[in-house]
């Protein structure tokens, strides 16, 4: 089964598309247009880009091939979390610790700038303030505090510790045996934000076109336009951004040669509950925060603005939705919250997200076209690593600055090195199904 396929199947019992009204349609793309910027992709990072570019006075077309916000961008768990996918230990590694501390600062921007534009753009996306990390046995405890004080101490960023003594509190669950609380963090209705960040690049004067698949890509030169073609029509372009993650391999190859050996699509399964009483479902998580576990293979969850239980966490590493997937879903919810028995799923969904090999963010340039403005340039954003909600909104922001001339802040994050998965694409989903068995048996032990 294709991966488009797989994932309009996913679509059908969201609870994002069943309680975020889509008050407009943007027109597809038809006949030959001019743009200083040609955005593919309309998720959260495409649309950050465009608003920034449209801020900075660029001239900007956007296609999507499906809806705004189809992809992750509009079904994912909804956490906006401190830092990256991956540890800092591997930005460290790769680029010092001086340039890990400037990566740390910008994903606090991120934080930041999620409040900025619900803020400038009157978006209303159910935002909640809060975030619990926890940790299911004492060793995890012991690794999570460690990465909590160092955290402090080398990157001056403070959260709650919150002890075995004092863990149900902050938590109904009998899971859990320590954790830390991060205010600065929280959660909110992607498809909601999605669909303002729309609306706000609409009124910026941003084209935004939707069922335009990209399907030929001429690339550029110095003082000749990039040409992107589409079913029925063209745009021509000085710069390019391609925002289309798992999708960009399947829906016109020749746009990106080799950069879909460095991403994984991996499926990943949400269910949320029927309604609860207010007070039931606030007694479940009293901070109302987002939570995550520490393991290898995590669960995360947060309650709802109306008082459900939203619940994520089981994944695959093929396209194949995975059977019994409420059922599933519902013994997963069950095991961290027992009180919650009798309770209704009243929806379930998936999607695919793009793991890189060491989880940091891939950035770039494509070897093709001028040098980064002095002609047609191609940029590209992917590998968010299932970290995305507010790591996009940062990108589109650093790749804007990029094409305007500053890219001092988008390099640092292109200079990151990442490897293509292993096996080829016949081989590499059986040994990424054995490696992930590993780390399930690991967080069990």
């Amino acid at each position: 089964m294709s991966l488009l396929r797989a994932d309009r199947d996913l679509t059908r019992d969201s609870y994002y598309a069943a309680t975020a009204a889509r008050e407009e349609a943007f027109p597809a793309l038809e006949g030959a247009h001019t743009a200083d910027v040609a955005v593919v992709g309309g998720g959260l990072a495409g649309l950050s880009a465009a608003i920034e570019l449209a801020d900075r006075g660029f001239s900007v077309v956007l296609l999507e091939a499906e809806r705004i916000g189809w992809g992750a961008s509009g079904r994912n768990g909804g956490q906006a979390i401190h830092g990256l996918a991956c540890d800092q230990s591997e930005i460290e590694a790769q680029l010092g610790l001086d340039e890990a501390r400037r990566v740390w600062g910008m994903s606090i921007e991120a934080l930041d700038l999620i409040r900025e534009r619900c803020r400038r753009f009157s978006i209303e996306c159910d935002w909640q303030d809060g975030y619990l990390g926890l940790a299911v046995n004492a060793r995890k405890a012991l690794e999570l505090r460690r990465w909590q004080e160092r955290i402090a101490a080398v990157y001056g960023y403070d959260t709650r510790w919150i002890g075995p003594g004092e863990i149900g509190d902050w938590i109904a669950s009998p899971r859990f045996h320590s954790g830390l609380h991060d205010p600065r963090s929280g959660h909110l209705h992607p498809l909601k934000y999605s669909l303002g960040l729309a609306r706000a690049a609409r009124e910026l004067g941003v084209r935004l076109h939707e069922k335009s698949a990209v399907v030929g890509l001429e690339p550029g030169r110095p003082g000749v336009s990039t040409t992107l073609r589409t079913a029925a029509g063209s745009v021509r372009a000085q710069q390019v951004l391609l925002a289309g993650n798992v999708y960009l391999q399947e829906l016109a190859p020749a746009l990106a040669p080799g950069l879909g050996a460095r991403i994984m699509p991996v499926g990943t399964y949400i269910a949320c509950s029927e309604r609860l009483d207010a007070t039931r479902c606030d007694a479940l998580i009293p901070s109302r925060s987002a939570v995550c576990d520490t393991n290898f293979v995590l669960d995360y969850f947060r309650p709802t603005a109306d008082h459900r239980l939203l619940y994520g966490g089981r994944v695959s590493y093929s396209t194949v939705t995975p059977r019994g997937l409420v059922e599933g879903m519902r013994r997963r919810m069950l095991v961290t919250f027992p009180q919650l028995a009798g309770t209704r799923i009243e929806y379930a969904w998936g999607g695919f997200v793009d793991i890189s090999m060491n989880r940091a963010p891939d950035f770039g340039r494509l070897p093709v076209g001028g040098a980064p403005g002095s002609g047609s340039s191609i940029y590209y954003l992917q590998g968010f690593s299932g970290h995305g909600l507010a790591l996009t909104g940062l990108a589109g922001r650093l790749v804007a600055e990029a094409m305007a001339g500053d890219a001092s802040r988008f390099d640092t994050f292109a200079r990151l090195k990442h490897r293509r998965f292993p096996g080829g694409r016949l081989l590499r989903t059986p040994a990424l199904v054995l490696g992930m068995a590993y780390y399930r048996l690991k967080d069990a032990l």
